[in-house]
């Protein structure tokens, strides 16, 4: 039997930042790189959503990950998939058909990462004690959050460069992909050696679902998941269009409303600033709700979330390009995501408690998922109808559904203070 935690700090930062690479180049990187390569607003709203339908049906297939094998082998084996699949992107970019070849490999990367999540979150349940679980989840964030900036933020940057240097945006996407591969298939091979073999005991077994369809009938006939689940569906109504619009709002020129910057410039702007702010709100909404209980801090987080998207329909109202209001917009948003983003996770792990936490948090997060997939099949479309500046008010008034359900929403108001309640 490996003993629990064991190199703990050697492989949950590896083991997040690997959660976070994939996702982020699945479902924000795309954006960008669609946008660059000429496709319309419309269909990149459309079909780049579509790719958060793995993360939002990963519970259906979620028991299989601790029924069959160990979910050391289960995330080993999808990070190369994923890998596989970002080099099959940069081949396929140059030709003739890339839009449907890429969009295919771009599904089999998400359903892969979507795999690798409920793996890796599983994995670091059975391998820390309930103490050290509690001591590292700050860390997982940052380094889940590190991988936001190394995706939005240096893969963009190197990308701009490269449209630069090759005056051609197909050729330039085409390495920066084939580079992202090599970089996820870097950090497999580094998984494989730092995660030990916890799984190895035989007291692991003991904390598997007893059936696969057990674990649904005790997530859902929980109290209160009615209305728990019309929360999280609606807790980013707004903010799941605003993701998804914001990088082409920063392409697009200033005749169409957009804002006119370069891909280099948003990879920076956005991906690099933004991101830095988002894990300063994250790790400050940690720290509060750790201190004083979720209660005190879940309504001041879902305002943080959504009262900064306001800064961009004043941004598209009054066509202000200037750096300074325009960076000043992007680090109020990503704080206030990343604050709010805080109490929101921690309400998720409260609705996931009891027998099969793993299973359960998937359930939870698929919920989440699609959440974001729903309104992000819209948005482009929204944005088109609406023009930028009709968009981001419209995002705004999406506030108001989860402000609205908060208040039904019943938990112990110390859930998630440091001390409070059992270890268990």
């Amino acid at each position: 039997m490996v003993e629990k935690n064991k190199r703990a700090w050697a492989w949950i930062p590896l083991l997040y930042f690997t959660q976070g690479f994939p996702f982020v180049m699945v479902v924000v990187v795309s954006v960008i790189m669609y946008k660059k390569l000429g496709i319309s607003n419309a269909d990149i709203g459309l079909y780049t959503s579509w790719l958060y339908l793995p993360w939002v049906i990963k519970p259906l297939w979620s028991p299989y990950v601790d029924l069959i094998s160990t979910k050391r082998n289960w995330f080993l084996w999808m990070q190369l998939l994923v890998s596989a699949a970002f080099l099959a992107i940069g081949f396929f970019l140059p030709t003739n058909i890339f839009f449907i070849t890429t969009l295919a490999c771009f599904w089999m990367a998400a359903f892969a990462s979507a795999t690798n999540d409920v793996a890796s979150d599983g994995y670091y349940m059975i391998g820390l004690t309930q103490d050290k679980q509690s001591f590292f989840v700050g860390i997982r964030s940052t380094f889940y959050k590190l991988a936001n900036v190394t995706g939005q933020g240096l893969l963009v940057i190197l990308a701009g460069f490269l449209e630069n240097e090759f005056g051609d945006n197909a050729k330039a996407w085409s390495y920066t992909m084939i580079v992202t591969g090599i970089l996820m298939l870097a950090l497999t091979i580094g998984n494989f050696f730092v995660t030990p073999k916890y799984e190895s005991s035989e007291a692991i077994a003991l904390e598997k679902p007893k059936g696969f369809l057990e674990v649904f009938r005790t997530f859902f006939n929980k109290k209160g998941m009615g209305i728990a689940l019309a929360f999280v569906l609606f807790f980013r109504l707004g903010e799941s269009q605003l993701v998804k619009m914001a990088a082409p709002f920063f392409l697009d020129p200033v005749e169409k409303g957009g804002l006119g910057y370069t891909t280099a410039e948003v990879g920076t702007i956005y991906g690099t600033i933004g991101v830095i702010f988002l894990t300063i709100g994250g790790i400050l909404g940690g720290i509060l709700i750790s201190r004083d209980g979720l209660k005190k801090w879940l309504f001041p987080m879902v305002l943080s979330l959504n009262i900064p998207n306001a800064f961009y329909a004043f941004l598209a109202i009054t066509n202000t390009t200037h750096i300074v209001p325009v960076v000043t917009t992007v680090i109020l948003e990503q704080f206030g995501y990343g604050f709010g983003i805080a109490g929101f996770m921690v309400y998720l792990i409260y609705i996931a408690e009891g027998a099969s936490k793993t299973s359960h948090y998937a359930l939870a997060t698929g919920f989440m998922a699609l959440g974001m997939m729903l309104p992000g099949l819209i948005s482009g479309f929204m944005q088109e109808w609406l023009g930028y500046d009709g968009f981001f008010i419209w995002v705004v008034i999406g506030a108001l559904p989860a402000l609205f359900i908060l208040k039904y929403l019943d938990y112990p108001p110390e859930y998630g203070k440091k001390g409070a309640g059992n270890d268990t």
